[in-house]
């Protein structure tokens, strides 16, 4: 599988080894060698907690947006619709529908991401644990998502919506 190569790589690149890696995103070892090698499908809470603790955007570890990847979590199913670049930050633009139910819970992201989604249909309760916000049809929700943060659709209808993740990108000594 792609995504366990690509981070297979990246955790080698930054010389992480598989248990620190496991331990920093809070997976357990076995889950993350499975992925690796390519013998476990991830979901989308473990591909962020992990992708956080390498300091990569989602779309990293991915397939070619050409392919339209989508990733699946508890109660968020996410389509990769583009990925955008500037000089100090990369995006990641999904169509996103969130099924009604429990919530899901996503865990941080590095540093300074932050997310947002603006609502087409349905009723989207979203945000900081601590403090999430509500929004309905042509609602925007904005939240700085380096804390656990959660999505859940409000009643008993699922929510469509986009969701645009800002990574920015880390400092050098010549910016």
């Amino acid at each position: 599988m792609d995504v366990g190569r690509r981070i297979r790589a990246l955790r080698m690149e930054r010389g992480i080894s598989l248990s620190e890696l496991a331990r920093l995103a809070g997976v357990g070892k076995a889950t993350l060698s499975g992925l690796e090698n390519g013998v476990r499908n991830p979901t989308l809470e473990t591909l962020y907690a992990i992708t956080a603790q390498l300091g990569v955007p989602l779309t990293a570890v991915l397939s070619a947006p050409e392919q339209t990847p989508t990733v699946r979590g508890a109660a968020v199913g996410a389509t990769l619709l583009e990925v955008f670049h500037d000089r100090d930050a990369t995006y990641e633009l999904y169509r996103m529908r969130v099924s009604p139910g429990p919530a899901q819970l996503s865990p941080a992201h590095q540093a300074g991401v932050t997310e947002h989604v603006t609502v087409f249909s349905g009723v989207l309760r979203a945000g900081p644990v601590d403090a999430p916000s509500t929004a309905g049809p042509g609602g925007y929700l904005r939240w700085t998502s380096d804390v656990p943060h959660s999505y859940a659709a409000v009643g008993d209808d699922e929510v469509r919506a986009s969701l645009l993740l800002r990574y920015p990108r880390p400092s050098t000594p010549d910016s």
